[in-house]
Formats: C-alpha cells, structure tokens, sequence
C-alpha cells in the first residue's frame, strides 16, 4: 500500500481536530512533532525507493505563536521567597541552598537534579552542566552569595542527608538519594506557595526567567545570556527583551512628548508658581474667570 498526499494531509487534518481526554485540542507544537516523524518518514520512504515520490514533501507545518514567558520576580519578590525559608532546620538550608542555586544559574530544574559534587568548583565559582537540553554541556558562574549557602549545605546538612557513600549528588532528598526533577519542582513549588508572593505558572523555571531578565535589565549583553541559559539559537534568548522592560519604559518616559502628564515646559511653570510669594500666587489666581470659581479684579 502506497502512502498518499491525501492520506497525508487527512492525517493533517485528523491532528487539528482531535480532542484529548479533557477536551482541549492538540498543542500546535504537538502537531509539529507528529507532522515532522512523519515528513521524516516519507523523505526516507522516497529516497528507498519504497514510493516514487515524497507525499509530505509539501505539507504546510504548523507555526506555534510566539509566547511570553511567565513573568518572573522582582528583585523585591526574590528576596521575599529566599528569606521565608527557615534555614535553622537541615532541610530548610538544603532549600535555601537550592534557590540561591536556581536565582543565580538559571538552571533547568533537571540540570540541576544532575549536578554532581564534582561539577561545583567553589574556587573558580563556576558550574558545569553536563547534558543539558541537547545533550550539550556548558560551564556558567555562580554567585558568592549562592556558593556561600551551598558551602554551608554541604558542610552541615549534605552528610547528615546522604545515605550511600557512593552517591555522588550535589543535593540530596530526604529520603537520602538524589533528587528528581519532579521532586525538585514539587519542592520549590510548595516554598513559593508559603513564601506568599504572587502566585504564577511554574516553580523551578521561574528563578531562570528572572535571572535573565535581571541580567538584561542590568546591562547584560544578550550574547552572554544565551549562553547562561544554554539556548542554541539566539532568538530563543531574544523572547526576554520583550519581557525587561523597564529601560524601554525610562527611554519612553525620557523621549517621547506624551509620556508625562505634564509636558516640561508646564512642569517648569507649576514649579515656577510654586515658588513665587504667596501674594503673587493670590494675584495670579484673582484673574482666572469667573465660571472656574476665580474672581476678577475688574
């Protein structure tokens, strides 16, 4: 049996329409993917000779909107979930250890569920991430403030936690093994929750969002982000400078005409008003008309 374009394109269409359990439709990314193990497929079909012709080879992919992330924290809001974390317990630093880890690196909760003692250099400052997204590793700094929880965890908490000698993580669960992603996510999730800052989408992704719009607020070369954050292509880095904001809001605000309430020039003359004697500001008033509650002096 030959596969056709039609069957193709009924396939196509059989993905938009499909309905999961919950009733939602299939994520256009999820299309994607179906759509391209098939195109792949029927490019091989084709070069074995097993068709005469590609029958995907003209299929329209689907194009997934380009979405911003969830809004991170505020410098104010980081502060507020790192200091919510009771550190005089071993767990409690343990957790403490973890955010200051996720603020600074802006690492994957997976990325750093894998991390193992001997990724940390404290002397250099830096972390290796091995088979991060794509299998690709890279090496991205570490703050003092964090490296110095991390120090702390290790010394008193990690050899308490950690139940095998032989377990080489960096953090350890309190069951004494390493920990999972999930188990990571669940954990920081339910800190956030107690922290009392407002609530958002996701947990550990949120600190990674925040260190890379702070970074770019700051000043930050996107260049440089990209490479924090591990991402192949820059423009995948690129959806962060519609999220930092604030230095396009300052340039607005500096430039364009419209942006204040009052323009420069009237500013100027509140103020001037403001400081002249109270007998040349009752003067000034005298004049306004009558029907805006002023008096004449006519």
């Amino acid at each position: 049996m030959e596969v056709t374009r039609g069957q193709v394109e009924r396939y196509q269409r059989w993905l938009y329409h499909h309905r999961r359990p919950n009733g939602r439709p299939l994520a256009v990314s999820t299309q994607a993917s179906r759509l391209s193990y098939l195109r792949s497929f029927c490019k091989w079909l084709a070069k074995e000779r097993y068709t005469l012709y590609n029958p995907a080879s003209e299929i329209v992919m689907p194009r997934e909107l380009v979405r911003l992330p969830v809004e991170g924290f505020s410098v104010a809001e980081v502060e507020q979930v790192l200091s919510s974390v009771d550190v005089s317990t071993p767990l409690g630093l343990r957790d403490r250890a973890i955010l200051e880890m996720l603020y600074s690196t802006g690492m994957r909760r997976s990325e750093l569920a894998a991390v193992d003692l001997y990724d940390l250099n404290t002397e250099q400052g830096v972390v290796t991430i091995r088979a991060g997204k794509g299998g690709k590793d890279r090496v991205v700094p570490v703050g003092e403030r964090a490296l110095t929880w991390v120090r702390r965890y290790q010394e008193d908490v990690r050899p308490q936690l950690v139940l095998h000698a032989d377990e080489w993580s960096l953090f350890i669960s309190a069951d004494g093994v390493r920990f999972n992603p999930d188990g990571l996510g669940n954990r920081v999730a339910r800190i956030l929750e107690d922290s009392g800052v407002r609530k958002r989408f996701g947990a550990c992704h949120l600190f990674r969002h925040t260190m890379a719009t702070q970074m770019l607020e700051g000043g930050a070369d996107i260049r440089f982000i990209q490479e924090m954050l591990g991402h192949s292509k820059l423009e995948t880095t690129q959806i962060y400078t519609r999220v930092s904001v604030e230095k396009l809001k300052a340039v607005h605000t500096a430039t364009h005409p419209g942006a204040r309430l009052r323009s420069r020039e009237e500013e100027g003359a509140v103020t001037a008003t403001e400081e002249a004697p109270l007998e040349d500001q009752i003067q000034r008033r005298s004049w306004v008309p009558q029907r805006y509650g002023g008096t004449s002096s006519k």
